[in-house]
């Protein structure tokens, strides 16, 4: 059975209909912890948790339901930054349909492995989303493929739209969603059917500031882009021409987050809630931090729209926050030089409770005195308060100690 038509609650209806028993009903969780620190009553829908670890899933499988045996036995095609591109490749796998994905060339390499691995034909193209895209025509009209497009499809917006139907199930009480925006499939749909069921919840979107399409979109303005965004599943210049107009009419607001914010959010629920988030899954928490009186007293609910994240990247965040938490630091010590001085250091490092991860000791390039030597220890620690008790250590045993210029508070 088709969604294709207008996009109405009735349509996502339908769609969660064929959805059961195909894709997860993902939970919907309290956090305690993220509501004492935001100051709102914060719900976590974790789509991360679908097999292809997103969303997409859902309007990707809506529409090759919908598709006729010959459009079947011809194949698809799909542009996508990754998370379409496996939801398509997955279903498609499962359902006998050929599936060929084209690809941004830069993106991240696990989402392409995961493509690869579910049988589809993949294409790396372009340097973006919109240059990937421009390669699908020529596909549809050489081989005769149906496109799935990521977003701007009336049964790709239903499917995405039961998001929103099983949060709002499992917590009727929510007075507010967030919602990742990139070219809008994802909250067309769920303003849709949240509004449709309860007009009186608030729907929101979150972009990245440096791509800030919709929101300019919205404004009337032209946007102005970045290079590049660990939010790349969101990286999108150009919001959907089905899309933009359920924004219009059903979205409250679309507000911006900045990189530093979003590896916030990522760490935040790495380490509170023990969940893997990508970048653009991350975006609604940036903005409850961000916007904090928005929110206050509020039940809100976040949508953790996939965790398909490459490891380096991972770890850079991760690196990243113990560094501006300070629990990572880089102390500089000015000792003697003189055998057993920096023995004698690195053994009261120890004592203080801090632990040596790395050591850089050399004389030639120093403006210090013959018998002088700075010494820099990367040490982890249990935050500032730490540090502090570590430097003050360090000079009562005489030794002149401070902070590299890159370890101060910023």
């Amino acid at each position: 059975m088709s969604t294709a038509g207008p996009i109405t609650l009735e349509a996502v209806r339908r769609a969660a209909g064929q959805l059961e028993g195909q894709v997860e009903h993902t939970p919907c969780v309290y956090s305690r912890t993220l509501s004492a620190i935001t100051g709102a009553e914060v719900y976590l829908k974790l789509e991360n948790l679908q097999f292809t670890s997103s969303f997409k899933e859902r309007g990707a499988l809506v529409k090759l339901l919908s598709l006729s045996e010959a459009e079947r036995a011809r194949g698809v095609v799909a542009m996508s930054a990754g998370n379409h591109a496996q939801a398509v490749a997955y279903h498609a796998q499962r359902l006998g349909i050929p599936a060929v994905i084209v690809m941004p060339r830069h993106t991240p390499t696990v989402k392409v492995e995961h493509t690869r691995a579910f049988g589809a034909e993949v294409h790396l193209e372009g340097e973006d989303f919109d240059e990937a895209a421009s390669v699908v025509d020529g596909l549809v009209r050489e081989r005769g493929l149906t496109l799935v497009h990521p977003y701007d499809d009336p049964a790709v917006i239903a499917g995405q739209g039961s998001v929103a139907l099983e949060m709002l199930a499992d917590h009727p009480e929510l007075e507010a969603l967030v919602v990742p925006v990139g070219g809008g499939g994802l909250i067309g749909g769920c303003a849709v059917a949240a509004r449709g069921l309860r007009p009186e919840v608030e729907v929101l979107g979150v972009e990245t500031a440096r791509f800030p399409a919709v929101r300019a979109a919205l404004e009337g303005g032209e946007p102005e882009f970045g290079r590049a965004t660990i939010a790349e599943g969101i990286a999108v210049k150009r919001p959907g021409t089905l899309t933009l107009p359920l924004i219009r009419e059903h979205v409250a607001d679309v507000l911006l987050v900045d990189e530093a914010e979003l590896e916030q959010a990522v760490l935040l629920l790495l380490e509170v809630e023990k969940t893997v988030a990508e970048g653009a899954a991350a975006a609604p928490l940036a903005a409850l931090l961000r916007h904090r009186a928005r929110f206050a007293g509020r039940r809100v609910g976040l949508v953790v729209s996939g965790g398909n994240i490459d490891l380096p990247i991972l770890s850079a965040i991760i690196q990243r926050g113990l560094v501006r938490s300070q629990r990572m630091v880089r102390v500089l010590v000015t000792m003697r030089d003189r055998p057993g001085a920096l023995a004698e250091a690195a053994d009261l490092v120890g004592r203080l409770g801090a632990n040596i991860a790395e050591v850089q000791h050399q004389r030639a390039f120093s403006h210090l005195p013959l018998e002088s030597v700075e010494v820099a220890f990367t040490l982890y620690t249990r935050g500032a308060d730490h540090v502090g008790e570590v430097l003050q250590g360090l000079e009562a045993a005489g030794h002149a100690a401070r902070l590299a210029p890159e370890s101060e508070p910023v």
